[in-house]
């Protein structure tokens, strides 16, 4: 049976019937603790080992910007990396 088609209703029993998945209850989630307090030591290492994105060189600046339809367009129609392309234009637009 392909999943697009299941009921809610046959959903429901295939959670119900997974031992290895039990729904959690009332008092268990009662019970529950955000992770960083539950594990403050490991969250504080995870925070600080993550470190999130590399700083950039030359960070970049979010601004607000009404742009003509097509040239947003013909940027897009390049495909993923069209923003960076954008930049690329304007920098050289710019004398940069």
């Amino acid at each position: 049976m392909s999943r697009q088609h299941l009921t809610e209703e046959q959903i429901q029993r295939m959670i119900a019937s997974d031992p290895e998945a039990p729904e959690a209850t009332a008092d268990q989630l009662a019970q529950a603790r955000p992770f960083t307090e539950a594990f403050p030591a490991l969250s504080d290492a995870m925070r600080r080992n993550m470190g999130g994105r590399p700083k950039a060189e030359n960070p970049k600046v979010a601004v607000s910007l009404r742009l003509d339809q097509d040239v947003v367009a013909r940027f897009k129609e390049s495909g993923p990396g069209w923003q960076t392309r954008m930049n690329r234009a304007l920098r050289e637009a710019a004398g940069l």
